[in-house]
């Protein structure tokens, strides 16, 4: 099936108000341009080095995202053109991303990425961390980052119903952290959860952001 199908398929599954973002990670310039040329604008990676060689070639209106795991000496390379940082899995991290944001005069979008899977492997803020943090003043000082919200993975699991909790932890968070901390900020408005096996669950318990790789792109080569 070409990508151009698989587009146009999953498309019909997605509310015009979510968007899509193609993880494009490990996939070649060429699998891009064919997701672009179908009108896609929005694709993920998950590696600095790789991010940086794909904007470097590819049409300069993609928005980029970065969906992996983000180590604080290599925010400087993404930070002058990336659009979100979906995983925020540290205070350091954020303070990290401030400072190179600072340098360079840009406040850069992010998501604070929440642990609401059974598994130990993935990272993320607990509940009690981000209102420990979001309780006090000193992650208002950072003048160049932007919190647009939240990131969560649901356990890799055929337990749908534990699949679609996880999911509403995530969404009650969000409306939480919104009434407490971000009431007049309209920036913060995106949950980001859902994949290529349970975006439909996500989109149903409120996602506003899907990330699907393997069902555009086909299986990677890792």
């Amino acid at each position: 099936m070409s990508i151009q199908k698989n587009i146009q398929n999953i498309r019909q599954h997605i509310p015009t108000d979510v968007k899509l973002v193609c993880v494009s990670k490990f996939n070649p310039n060429e699998a891009i341009e064919e997701a672009y040329s179908c009108g896609e604008r929005i694709f993920g990676e998950s590696k600095v080095q790789e991010m940086c060689g794909k904007y470097e070639s590819l049409p300069k209106d993609i928005s980029w995202h970065f969906i992996g795991h983000l180590q604080t000496n290599k925010i400087k390379y993404i930070v002058p053109f990336v659009s979100l940082i979906h995983g925020v899995d540290s205070y350091k991290l954020l303070i990290e991303i401030d400072k190179q944001a600072t340098k360079i005069n840009k406040k850069v979008n992010c998501l604070l990425q929440v642990h609401i899977a059974r598994e130990e492997t993935k990272f993320g803020f607990s509940e009690d961390e981000l209102i420990d943090i979001l309780s006090g003043n000193e992650w208002k000082e950072l003048k160049h980052i932007q919190i647009c919200g939240l990131m969560g993975m649901a356990t890799f699991s055929e337990n749908q119903d534990q699949i679609r909790d996880e999911f509403r932890t995530l969404k009650y968070l969000f409306d939480k952290l919104k009434s407490d901390f971000f009431v007049n900020d309209k920036s913060f408005k995106e949950i980001s959860m859902g994949m290529s096996d349970d975006f439909k669950l996500a989109i149903d318990e409120g996602s506003t952001m899907v990330r699907i790789g393997s069902s555009i792109f086909g299986h990677r080569l890792y």
